[in-house]
């Protein structure tokens, strides 16, 4: 396993993207070819990282995927890099709840990675020792090893780095300045994707250059090198048939949420992968046995898929036929009757489900939840339970009650969701490597499909 890092921070919005992704094109220059890793369920992040910047980039999330799972991920995805980068999810501590939880803590602490505190400099001086030293003394076993300052004066960084070290005892790695025309956008989901980023090549180079300046790399790679080796991961599932069922994966700008892994795991199990746009196909691939139709932005796109009357068509009369189906959130709403789009205007969609789905204006539900399903269906039988994910701000007039969703260390719970013998429908996002025998029987339908009743 290679050499390993993980940035975090005190909160969302100090900087920890701009600061990994800067280290990332850095140990990119050096020819380094580093591998990044994303603490949470995010889809967004590890675009930058593996599209922009060039590094192989997965999701570590505890919640999904458990302890060892997270540890086998690091391995697998890691073997041929030259250093790992993890970046963290909100605040260093915060996790489920008011827990550390599936934190950046809880990952730093369950793969033995040195962590890095991005401390955001605006407006104060002092109170950053007292801020640091606050962090490391929190929990015992706290993996902190370093601080690096952002959006902070180079007049400033020897007095603040002196009383860093002085008073919170923890080595401060460089500073990275306000550099003007560095930002990245935001939006509903977050960040922007990837693609829709002007000039952002040019602008993660002025980081990485920057951050050669004022950032000891060779101290943070040094730091990388004392994480300890971890366990081999455990054997991954072989194919499931004999046959290698041909799966549609839909992505373009309109449906891009996958967890790579996953998609992975699909592959080792027997499947076949093929992508194809449902903005810009006529037809699903020739000889498709299976339909994955992931999250993304429908909605920002949904003239355009409703314009591709003939891709609208080839999908419901797939899904009617009975072609194994998984439709994730976005995927969902494509599924729909009619979707509104950002300006709320309604476009015709597919129609396997005979309603209507609009902008709310808010997150209704958000975060992790557990899925127990109410009757045997594709993924799971009745009874059993799938790690799952909602963040949508699209509602439908019937969002299904296949499932019962129940938040952790909460009381809230709500229904959801659609579950046939042939098809997953609803909001929950999932990842399957949480689930793998939810992907196990995927891949089984898919295989025991004919694509000839189309």
């Amino acid at each position: 396993m290679s050499p390993r890092l993980l940035i975090t921070a005190p909160a969302s919005g100090g900087g920890k993207t701009t600061v990994s992704c800067a280290l990332l094109q850095a140990f990119q220059d050096r020819g380094l070819t580093p591998a990044a890793f994303k603490c949470g369920p995010d889809y967004i992040d590890p675009m930058f990282h593996s599209r922009i910047i060039g590094a192989k980039s997965r999701n570590l999330d505890l919640f999904f995927l458990g302890p060892e799972g997270t540890r086998a991920v690091l391995a697998e995805n890691s073997q041929a890099a030259g250093v790992s980068l993890i970046e963290g999810v909100m605040g260093y501590y915060d996790g489920i709840g008011v827990s550390w939880k599936a934190s950046a803590y809880e990952v730093s602490k369950v793969t033995r990675t040195p962590a890095v505190l991005v401390v955001d400099g605006r407006g104060r001086s002092l109170s950053i020792a007292a801020e640091a030293a606050g962090f490391r003394e929190f929990r015992p076993d706290c993996t902190l090893r370093g601080v690096i300052f952002n959006r902070i004066s180079p007049m400033l960084y020897p007095r603040l780095k002196e009383a860093v070290e002085g008073y919170a005892g923890v080595k401060v790695y460089g500073y990275l300045p306000v550099i003007e025309d560095c930002a990245l956008e935001s939006r509903h989901l977050g960040l922007v994707t990837a693609d829709e980023v002007a000039d952002l090549k040019s602008k993660l180079s002025a980081l990485a250059r920057q951050a050669e300046k004022t950032v000891d790399i060779d101290g943070l790679l040094n730091l990388a090198q004392t994480a300890p080796e971890l366990e081999a991961p455990p054997e991954i599932r072989g194919p499931v048939t004999g046959q290698r069922p041909r799966i549609a994966v839909a992505q373009d700008k309109a449906f891009c949420f996958y967890y790579q892994d996953a998609l992975a795991l699909l592959e080792r199990l027997g499947a076949e992968l093929v992508p194809f746009s449902p903005l810009s196909d006529t037809a699903l691939p020739e000889g498709t046995q299976g339909l994955y139709l992931g999250g993304g932005y429908p909605e920002l796109c949904a003239r355009e898929l409703s314009a591709n009357a003939a891709m609208r068509g080839a999908v419901k009369a797939a899904v009617e036929s009975g072609m194994p189906t998984v439709a994730e959130c976005g995927g969902f709403l494509y599924l729909h009757e009619r979707l509104q789009d950002a300006e709320g205007r309604d476009w015709p969609m597919v129609g396997v489900f005979p309603e209507r789905a609009w902008n709310s204006g808010k997150l209704s539900r958000f975060g992790y939840v557990t899925l127990t399903a109410a009757e045997d269906g594709l993924l799971c039988k009745a009874g059993e339970r799938i790690p799952a994910h909602e963040f949508h701000y699209w509602e439908s007039a019937r969002p299904g009650d296949a499932f019962s969703a129940q938040k952790p260390q909460s009381s809230r719970g709500w229904a959801c969701g659609f579950h046939t013998p042939t098809l997953y429908a609803g909001f929950p996002h999932f990842h399957f490597r949480g689930c793998p025998q939810a992907a196990e029987r995927f891949v089984s339908a898919c295989g025991a499909y004919s694509y000839s009743s189309i």
